[in-house]
């Protein structure tokens, strides 16, 4: 057992939160383990053989005292400056400008094309020593990690400085876990030196050990250098023969397998010299190539102990965002950016990015535990692009998904890398992650728990340790990936739990668990295997089979081989089985009724990441239930063609055949569950589920089944309304309803779902603040020649005089409605005389209401006018209007016999209750919340003055028991009124 192992294998399982704590602030430390460390003792012999004529005298530990030259001749200082002021290494700077400011696709998705230089907040560096790495870290909680100041802060341009001893120092290891920023970091270095902003190196060459780790093939320094760089070729020649000042940069160190003993690597002083790129990186750390070289290395906190100590100058630690306010200044940087919002944004858009970034400080300034995720500058990054997909996503189809967007991040911080270059198995980190993460993330899920002691990572990491390999990989994790994904828990009383970074990556590990196949029981796994290796050697054996059968008279050798093929059919079918599994999961987390009532799912990611607005909870007050309505979005999502293919860079292959199995099962599940009423808020993740999948053929089979639509007091959000949008789309079916009743519309989310509105019968529209500028996209609605609304509800909203002037050239162009309703829309006299003009030219109108509007007679007379002369129209509203009683006793002379339209006023019909009273008043108490109460008392007073006057003038008792019966109606509404308990 290697001397890293037997130093860890017996640490208590308490090093899991030491661990975690690493790579903060000021006192932290990583604490490293790995693999041992190969050539420690062979870079012993490499110092002792170093002759002393090449100038390696007074280097120790990668910084030496500046060493004095023999002065240069001029033709030689001559030829310095021609190179350096050659345009070879300006073209060097523009050609690494262009390609280290490069932005991924990633970034472009959401927005411009951020800058370095517009956007980046350098994280915290801290100097560190290699017995500081190897000592465990002090057992800190991340509220006193944020709080206490940070020790020996450095700078990433003060790196070379000289040491506490006063030595020069060459070669610096800046490392840190994963995610803290080591390669945003190098970029922005590297384009800080081609924008002349880092002028102690007069050349910087960096080099990507992953690259370099791909080529074993013998190759010289100066061939290497001019491989990669061909401006570089006339200046490669006067490296090692001019005092030119060299950075070399070798970003992810943990992909290469360096050997510092002799016996491993050969000394080699020539850059002409072809050796591995391996020993090249070996000998510039030894110093032997190219003394005089800076060196700066990056990598993960298990591979720091491959370089020995010697060879190096400066350990650094990146500790992320240890700072509050920086995390607050990244926020602010990015999320206030012109243009964040996307072409064709609103100057209130300007207004909602500063609110974001106000609610977001608020939510920071509380140490919630998204203080704690955002120590980590990847997480700052998926905060942010989560922010702008749920806030600025007006596209339709969206550009992008949730599950993409979680994808792409595991993408940029994980990138295919295997979890330990030295083991033989080479697993690739996510992988690794998937099936140990994930089991414990699923876990979690299935028994609704958020929180993790020791005892679940131990029962989770290290139960099925057999091997002296898997217990490497396991120190590898927990000293570079742990605290990626689980930090120390800040809410009081849970400091030694550990929770999930950010709450939904739980869901997608637990989602990417179960879509691998990870969950199988011992039976599964064996059978799987067996079938595999009976698969491979079945054709070998057929071949051998026939050979013997036809050399001997055995008979029962075929029939045994065809015994033999049917067992990997029959896991075929097993493995069918498990796929409908999957797909009833799915059904079931989709579909859990104690979730039905809960927020949507867009819903909950907003609050996780902004807080909840309002006074904190009590630590002694019961916690809400936890809720995992996105693992079953998740895990849809993860079968979309684009992201299995992101995730197959990643080591995580999904077959095309086993996502179309699933899917294939889902529609006895899914789509059958989901016939059955679902709450809005459920409807909502449902549609969301659908957009996710990204499967247009499933989608569309699906959504046919959705003949009525209810998302009543659903906030419709540009992305919602672009979601349900982009799912409608794959049909175009009639819509029977569509109740967007108090889902905060606005013009623009009119014009989104304009394609939607457009095959609907009846569209609600009620409580939703829709002004002109939305009446204006309502007219060009109902002027479409494909229009197939019939009843129109815009109760309550602010329409106005020239709202009014839309809807009616509407009106007076539309063939389809039947029924439209403008109750309480602050129409006004000018608005309902805009109706009236136009209401002539429409034929197919039935039923109008007009009610609660300020109309004085002569507007309602002169709409009951038109009303009486049109084809269709039969019921026209106008109760709670200003009518005088010359213009109700006008009203109350209408007869439907006689003048074809009936006017619904009052509770009373002459000397009869009318037979819409109920009616009337139903919609009064359904529609006070939203009312003025004063006008509203004022109105029920009239009412019950109209019905005693009409009691009073009848004599039949019966009509009396009924105008009795209607009078405690309004006496009772009039009463909670008063008491406020309507």
């Amino acid at each position: 057992m290697s001397r890293a192992m037997q130093c860890h294998s017996c640490l208590p399982w308490g090093s899991w939160l030491q661990r975690s704590l690493s790579g903060g602030r000021g006192t932290r430390a990583v604490h490293v383990c790995a693999a041992s460390v190969p050539g420690e003792r062979g870079g012993l012999c490499a110092c002792g053989t170093v002759p002393l004529a090449l100038g390696y005298v007074g280097y120790q530990g990668g910084s030496g005292e500046n060493p004095v030259h023999p002065s240069s001749s001029r033709h030689s200082q001559s030829q310095l400056r021609n190179v350096a002021s050659s345009g070879a290494i300006k073209k060097h700077q523009k050609s690494l400008s262009a390609w280290f400011s490069h932005q991924p696709n990633e970034e472009r998705q959401f927005g411009p094309s951020f800058s370095l230089d517009a956007v980046h907040v350098d994280p915290v560096i801290r100097e560190s020593s290699l017995e500081e790495i190897l000592k465990p870290s002090p057992d800190l909680t991340i509220q006193e990690q944020l709080q206490q100041p940070c020790r020996q802060v450095i700078s990433l341009h003060n790196l070379f400085d000289v040491d506490a001893c006063g030595r020069q120092v060459k070669n610096v290891v800046l490392y840190g876990t994963v995610g803290t920023g080591k390669s945003t970091l190098i970029k922005k270095m590297v384009v800080d030196w081609c924008h002349g902003r880092l002028p102690r190196f007069e050349l910087v060459i960096p080099f990507s050990c992953e690259d370099l780790s791909h080529s074993h093939a013998p190759i010289s320094l100066r061939r290497l250098i001019t491989k990669k760089y061909q401006h570089l070729r006339d200046v490669v020649p006067v490296l090692g023969a001019s005092n030119l000042k060299v950075l070399f940069i070798l970003n992810g160190l943990e992909r290469l397998n360096l050997d510092f003993r002799l016996a491993g690597t050969e000394l080699c002083c020539d850059p002409n010299e072809p050796v591995p790129p391996s020993a090249i990186v070996v000998n510039l750390l030894r110093k032997y190539l190219l003394p005089e070289a800076s060196i700066i290395v990056t990598t993960r906190p298990s591979a720091v102990r491959r370089i020995p100590a010697k060879y190096v100058g400066r350990y650094a630690e990146i500790c992320g965002f240890s700072d509050t306010n920086l995390q607050k200044l990244y926020f602010q940087m990015r999320l206030s950016q012109p243009g964040c919002s996307g072409e064709g944004s609103r100057g209130g858009s300007s207004a909602e990015q500063e609110n974001l970034v106000e609610m977001l400080s608020r939510n920071l300034e509380r140490h919630n535990q998204i203080t704690a995720a955002c120590f980590l500058p990847s997480y700052c990054w998926l905060v942010c692009t989560t922010l702008h997909f749920l806030y600025f996503t007006r596209t339709v189809p969206p550009t992008q998904t949730l599950t993409g967007i979680y994808t792409s991040f595991l993408r940029l911080n994980f990138s295919g890398e295997v979890l330990d270059s030295t083991d033989p198995t080479n697993i690739s980190m996510m992988k690794y992650v998937a099936k140990t993460v994930g089991k414990l993330a699923y876990e979690g899920v299935m028994s609704r728990k958020t929180c993790f002691s020791e005892d679940d990572l131990q029962q989770c990491f290290e139960v099925e340790m057999k091997t002296e390999s898997e217990l490497n990989l396991l120190e590898v994790f927990r000293s570079d990936v742990f605290r990626f994904f689980l930090s120390p828990c800040v809410q009081p009383g849970k400091e030694h739990t550990f929770v999930f970074t950010i709450p939904a990556m739980q869901e997608y590990l637990a989602a990417l668990y179960v879509v691998l196949g990870e969950k199988k029981t011992l039976a599964q796994r064996v059978g799987k295997e067996l079938s595999e290796v009976i698969g491979r050697v079945s054709e070998d054996v057929a071949v051998v089979v026939n050979i013997i059968s036809k050399v001997l008279p055995l008979r029962f050798l075929p029939v045994l081989f065809n015994l033999l093929k049917i067992f990997p059919r029959y896991f075929s079918r097993l493995s069918g089985r498990e796929r409908d599994a999957i797909a009833h999961t799915m059904a079931e987390e989709l579909f859990k009724e104690e979730d039905y009532y809960n927020d949507d799912v867009l819903d909950q990611i907003n609050s996780s990441i902004l807080g909840v607005e309002g006074p904190m909870r009590h630590p002694d007050e019961a916690p809400d239930d936890e809720v995992f309505e996105l693992f079953p979005i998740f895990m849809g999502g993860i079968l979309s063609r684009r992201n299995r293919a992101i995730l197959e860079q990643l080591g995580c292959s999904i077959k095309n055949l086993a996502a179309f199995e699933i899917a294939k099962a889902m529609k006895k599940t899914v789509i059958r569950k989901s016939h059955k009423g679902l709450p809005p808020s459920e409807l909502m993740d449902y549609l969301f589920f659908l957009h996710e999948f990204q499967n247009e053929r499933f989608t569309a089979e699906a959504v046919r089944s959705l003949r009525a639509i209810n998302l009543a007091s659903v906030k419709m959000t540009p992305l919602k309304c672009s979601v349900l949008a982009s799912v409608m789309g794959t049909t175009c079916h009639e819509v029977e309803e569509l109740n967007l009743t108090s889902c905060n519309l606005d013009s623009s989310s009119l014009r989104t779902l304009f394609p939607v509105m457009l095959r609907c019968k009846a569209l609600h529209l009620q409580l939703n603040s829709l002004g002109s500028d939305a009446c204006q996209e309502i007219r060009d609605l109902l002027l479409h020649d494909k229009c197939a609304v019939s009843s129109l509800r815009l109760a309550n909203n602010p329409v106005g005089e020239q709202g009014a002037q839309f809807l009616a050239e509407a009106l007076a162009g539309n063939r389809s409605l039947t029924q439209l309703s403008l109750l309480h829309t602050a129409l006004g006299d000018s608005g309902a005389e805009a109706i009236a003009r136009h209401l002539a030219q429409n034929r197919h109108l039935r039923e109008l209401n007009l009610g609660y509007n300020s109309l004085t007679d002569a507007a309602a007379l002169r709409v009951v006018e038109v009303a009486k002369k049109h084809e269709a129209l039969d019921k026209v509203h106008l109760y709670f209007n200003d009518i005088s009683e010359d213009g109700k006793q006008a009203l109350h002379s209408l007869r439907m016999d006689r003048d074809g339209v009936r006017a619904l006023v009052f509770l009373t019909a002459g000397t009869d209750v009318s037979d819409y009273w109920s009616h009337i008043l139903s919609v009064v108490q359904r529609n006070l919340p939203f009312w003025d109460r004063d006008r509203v008392r004022q109105h029920l007073a009239l009412l019950l003055q109209d019905l005693e006057s009409s009691r009073s003038q009848t004599a039949n008792p019966w009509r009396k028991a009924k105008f009795l019966r209607v009078e405690s109606e309004v006496k009772k509404m009039l009463g909670k009124l008063q008491d406020g308990t309507l």
